[in-house]
């Protein structure tokens, strides 16, 4: 009869000791090492079931106990398997780690001189250590999980967001509690994101070649231990306190109600190529965890890291699985951002939307109901998949990026594909159920320029990451308005304001799902870096006296209206895709193009040169319910986007579509303090300032009073 363990994998804190699990079926023979203060550890055999896992009760481990693994079997690299029963081992189920790791120390499973021969150097002391964690409560969750369609997502990295805030204790900043504290909600709450991404918190560690520059990996795509988070950004305490520290930051978000999604790296881990050290999954069961090539001791890799994680394989499955169930259940997170999730999605070789982990995702009952949003491509070949998730998913659109950042820089050759990026993108999502908030719309990330280095910079400057400025994109889409990098010209830098608050409002506007990333709403600048990823310095910091400044409170300002107006208005977070078919009583499309004469476009206006367009959203009749089971109606607007470099004149559409058009914003202006509220009969000529866009709400009716056409300046 076959006997399976039912013990959970890891340390678990059992009775008057703790079980620990490992799956090794490749192994004979798996030892505990319990590390204390005694000059040598306490090594234990592990007792193999028929399902490959090791499992053994230890009576009097407590809470704090630090321990790892020693896996033997054969060393046969030629085999895939790297077996090394002199190397230390994390636990891939170890909830906290403790230490780092000593690039100079004896942490590879090979020799430095002979990659095909064993190390028999001990590495214990060079490579982390877990530690046993007693279960706690999880936060309480947040009190109204919003629909992704009312979601204003926020990219932030933890320990950058506060490390120079002013109002966060010293001992706090650059931590989980200083997440948590009273100054950081209250700002999150006035700008008016619903939901903060977290780039990487996942224990991670450096790589070699940053460390032995005196850098470090800053970002966190490097992963090392799917359960734990990441040590560093514990504020102070015991050891093992980054657990509860964690837990407190989500429970502060979620009383504000504010989501938590977390940007993770189930893709490849820390331990890279076959060169790589031998830290976890590597000396546990090389073959069974990793992709290999047809010569197993290459790793196929389809992520640029030097690995791919096997995730056809059942147990690597699991593995991810229950990461994913642990920080749902246990941490309290509402969702997850996946890096490079094309590689995750692969079969044998070939991105398949049928694949194993997507399936398993589909019928999660845990993980099918938090919020799933793809990176949709990795390195490898046909390994670009936007458009193509299946209606789970949510997708980062580059496509959406890229338009903008052309349009904007004038080097869009017309407005066809803008069309679809403002309006959803339904050529890239309107298959198989999906929806406009398939769409993750956004213009920068944390890889890439920020916003106001897209206005500033031409080129990237990336000269302090010490790779010859080699490194990062060269297809970076910006435009320097005329000087490259910070200048004092006067022409220079409000054409750059004017560009910033142009690409703000232009991505809080269109249909999707809006992410910012966090310090673009304030003029945040890395000096033209745009591969900031071993930065943890004042360049990856967000500089909060920037705030202190009009110009980048204003742009601040503006984004705060724009997100009030966005959550006021069902129109501008639509649940649907527009039809441009008449709608309801009025008999008006749901959505309408204009030219700058004022008259629909034509086929043939799609192809013309992309300057001054008119977008026109009804607020009438929208598909759908509101929360009291009534029909979503609201406001009508009128957006007009002049991207040329002379004024153009534009003529407002006269009725139906609307008896007078209110100003609400005008990218021209630089107190963005309030709209600036002024009325335009319909059919009045507008002259639209180069490089500007106006936003309307369409007045009909008894909201309209009567009043003349007439030539009027936007102003």
């Amino acid at each position: 009869m076959t006997l399976y363990t039912s013990a959970p994998l890891g340390a678990r804190i059992v009775d008057d000791g703790a079980q620990f699990s490992i799956w090794a079926p490749a192994a004979t023979n798996v030892r505990l090492v319990l590390v204390t203060d005694r000059p040598t550890p306490s090594e234990l055999d592990l007792h193999r079931q028929d399902d490959g896992v090791w499992t053994r009760f230890v009576p009097g481990v407590r809470p704090g106990q630090l321990y790892g693994f020693r896996a033997d079997g054969p060393w046969a690299p030629e085999q895939g398997l790297r077996f090394n029963p002199h190397k230390f081992l994390l636990d891939p189920y170890a909830r906290a780690i403790i230490g780092g790791v000593d690039f100079r120390g004896d942490i590879r499973g090979h020799r430095r001189d002979a990659p095909h021969i064993m190390d028999t150097n001990d590495s214990l002391g060079s490579v982390p250590l877990g530690m046993v964690v007693a279960d706690t409560p999880p936060p309480p969750p947040v009190a109204r999980r919003r629909p992704m369609s009312e979601s204003v997502i926020y990219e932030m990295h933890l320990r950058g967001f506060t490390k120079l805030h002013p109002q966060v204790p010293d001992h706090l900043r650059g931590s989980y509690l200083g997440i948590a504290d009273p100054a950081v909600v209250d700002y999150l709450l006035d700008l008016g994101v619903t939901a903060v991404e977290l780039l990487p918190v996942h224990h991670f560690v450096s790589e070699p070649f940053i460390a032995l520059k005196g850098l470090r990996n800053y970002w966190g795509y490097n992963t090392l231990g799917f359960f734990a988070p990441h040590a560093m950004y514990k504020a102070h305490g015991m050891a093992g306190d980054q657990v509860t520290h964690f837990k407190q930051m989500v429970g502060a978000l979620h009383e504000a109600g504010i989501e938590v999604i977390l940007d993770v790296v189930y893709n490849h881990t820390a331990e890279a190529g076959e060169l790589g050290p031998t830290l976890s999954l590597r000396g546990i069961d090389n073959r069974g965890y990793y992709r290999l090539q047809q010569d197993p001791r290459r790793y196929a890799d389809y992520t640029g890291c030097g690995n791919t994680l096997h995730v056809v394989q059942p147990q690597v499955l699991r593995l991810i699985t229950d990461s994913l169930r642990y920080w749902v259940t246990e941490m309290g997170v509402d969702g997850f951002r996946f890096d490079l999730a094309a590689a995750l999605a692969r079969s044998m070789h070939d991105v398949d939307m049928l694949s194993p982990f997507l399936a398993v995702i589909a019928q999660d009952p845990v993980l099918r109901r938090v919020k799933l949003i793809a990176e949709p491509w990795d390195v490898g070949s046909g390994g670009y998949q936007v458009g193509a998730f299946p209606p789970l998913w949510t997708e980062w659109n580059d496509r959406y990026r890229d338009a903008v950042r052309d349009f904007w820089r004038g080097r869009l050759p017309d407005v066809r594909d803008l069309g679809y990026r403002l309006s959803g993108s339904s050529d890239l999502y309107a298959w198989g159920g999906r929806r406009p908030y398939a769409s993750v719309n956004f213009i920068t990330a944390h890889d890439g320029f920020t916003l106001r280095d897209l206005v500033s910079y031409q080129h990237k400057h990336n000269e302090a990451n010490g790779e010859g400025n080699r490194d990062g994109t060269d297809d970076n889409r910006a435009w320097n308005c005329g000087a490259e990098g910070e200048t004092d010209d006067p022409e220079v830098t409000a054409l750059r304001r004017r560009q910033l608050r142009n690409l703000l409002t232009t991505l809080l506007l269109s249909t999707g799902v809006p992410m910012l990333v966090a310090g673009d709403e304030m003029g945040r600048t890395q000096g033209g870096n745009n591969n900031a990823y071993c930065q943890d310095n004042e360049t990856g910091w967000l500089d909060w006296s920037l705030l202190d400044e009009p110009s980048w409170r204003g742009l601040y300002e503006l984004a705060a209206r724009l997100i009030a107006l966005r959550r006021s208005h069902p129109v501008l977070r639509r649940r649907a895709f527009f039809s441009g078919r008449p709608q309801g009583r009025g008999g008006l499309r749901d959505l309408a193009w204009f030219t700058a004469d004022g008259r629909e476009m034509t086929e043939s206006d799609w192809y013309a040169p992309a300057t001054g367009l008119g977008m026109y959203l009804s607020g009438r009749d929208i598909p759908g319910r509101d929360e009291r089971g009534g029909p979503v109606t609201g406001d009508s607007f009128l957006a007009v986007l002049h991207a040329h470099h002379e004024p153009l004149a534009f003529t407002l559409p006269g009725p139906p579509w609307a008896q007078e058009y209110e100003l609400l914003v005008d990218t021209t202006r630089e107190d963005q303090t309030a709209p600036p509220g002024t009325r335009h009969p319909a059919g009045t000529e507008l002259t639209l300032p180069a490089r500007s866009l106006l936003l309307f709400r369409a007045l009909v009716g008894t909201e309209s009073e009567p009043s003349r056409p007439g030539r009027q300046p936007a102003r």
